[in-house]
């Protein structure tokens, strides 16, 4: 590896939410983050010589984005992915839940059903609930060590009158990395039914070595799919806030499009757009190394706590660094692990019914920061629960 990701980076002062936010969210700021999707590592160096020339323009006014940055981001997913985007199927967005919400106000109604799989990332929830429309629940199933999706049950939902599925691929919290066969069975239900489906792909490159991540768009032509994706996660420039949805149908692109223009939103950000660019441009090398650094810690972590702390389990994970822990064996209900976690342990995770009532028992652990902040993360969690 030619990429450092063993050296600490200090975020204190740069008002991070990771950091800074630890006493709004957890009431004290003695305690160690490992909670929201970040990470402790810094971009790629070519983002931030991206953004440094920039900045030495001086010049800081209304942007429109470059073709080369539209470039950037097929010439990535043709490569990395094997999906030839066309360029008109682009709708640049501020971000992927913003993305969320937009697409369920254009292509769905007030009341109408919309479907998710829980234990899922958390806006999920609420795109649906604020927007007004009936919350379906499919919730994942937990066989053994896996997560399976539930397509029996996902094709009842779509029976009583569900419209809209709203899928996360690679998942999170859980860590699946959706193997074709079931996104094909996916697919068959959707199609059966006429489900439209926005497909939540911004952990896309986050894929541990031996894995394959396969954007579900490219499994069918002949249903209603739309895809959105950033480098914000892949490249830990989430702070930047920009991201792309791939829209095939044109009406649908229109109805979207009338929404941001509705809500008055505008992400052309002329740092956003460079560091977008950047990213997708030259950060292979650097993803490279990043998934073989987060593949040894979590095989690190699996051994640590198979070894010392066998009442916590990590759910097989295939992609993102994230890491779902199935702590019932410690026999303690969903406030006792919360207490534990932040007032023994001096540790932030986040809580498992973040993500619905299926996390109950479980904890989400962010393991993108040096190993050896991850091991003393372990150790505290260890010496807290066996004094």
């Amino acid at each position: 590896m030619t990429h450092d990701f063993d050296t600490p980076v200090s975020r204190e002062g740069t008002a991070s939410l990771k950091y800074e936010g630890r006493e709004t969210y957890f009431g004290t700021k003695d305690i160690t983050p490992v909670w929201v999707a970040d990470m402790d590592f810094a971009a790629p160096v070519a983002v931030t010589r991206a953004l440094v020339g920039r900045a030495e323009h001086t010049i800081y006014g209304y942007t429109e984005y470059p073709e080369s940055m539209f470039i950037s981001m097929q010439d990535w997913f043709k490569t990395r992915h094997n999906w030839e985007i066309d360029r008109e199927s682009i709708v640049m967005c501020p971000g992927v839940v913003p993305s969320i919400y937009a697409a369920i106000t254009a292509l769905t109604e007030v009341g109408d059903k919309v479907i998710i799989q829980p234990p899922v990332y958390h806006p999920f929830f609420t795109a649906v609930t604020d927007t007004q429309r009936t919350l379906v629940e499919n919730p994942l199933r937990l066989e053994g060590n896996h997560y399976q999706m539930d397509l029996e049950h996902l094709a009842e939902c779509a029976e009583a009158g569900a419209k809209f599925l709203v899928l996360c691929s690679p998942h999170n919290p859980v860590g699946r990395v959706w193997r074709q066969s079931e996104l094909e069975g996916l697919l068959e239900v959707a199609r059966r039914y006429g489900l439209t489906i926005i497909s939540d792909e911004i952990h896309a490159d986050l894929i541990f070595p031996g894995q394959k991540h396969l954007a579900i768009t490219t499994l069918a032509d002949d249903v209603s799919i739309i895809t959105t994706v950033s480098p914000s996660k892949t490249f830990n420039i989430p702070g930047l806030g920009l991201s792309a949805m791939v829209i095939s149908d044109k009406a649908q692109r229109k109805a979207i499009k009338q929404v941001f223009s509705q809500w008055h939103v505008s992400n052309m950000n002329p740092f956003s757009i460079c560091g977008f660019e950047a990213a997708y441009q030259h950060g292979e090398a650097w993803l490279k190394d990043l998934m073989l650094y987060l593949k040894i810690t979590k095989e690190t972590v699996k051994f640590y706590l198979k070894e010392s702390l066998p009442d916590i389990t990590v759910v097989e994970s295939e992609g993102t660094y994230l890491l779902w822990l199935d702590c019932r064996k410690m026999a303690m209900k969903d406030v006792e692990l919360h207490h534990f976690f932040i007032e023994q342990a001096k540790v932030a995770m986040s809580p498992g019914t973040l993500f619905g009532i299926a996390g109950s028992g479980f904890m989400r652990l962010n393991i993108a920061a040096p190993r050896s902040l991850i091991m003393m993360v372990l150790k505290s969690i260890r010496s807290a629960y066996i004094s």
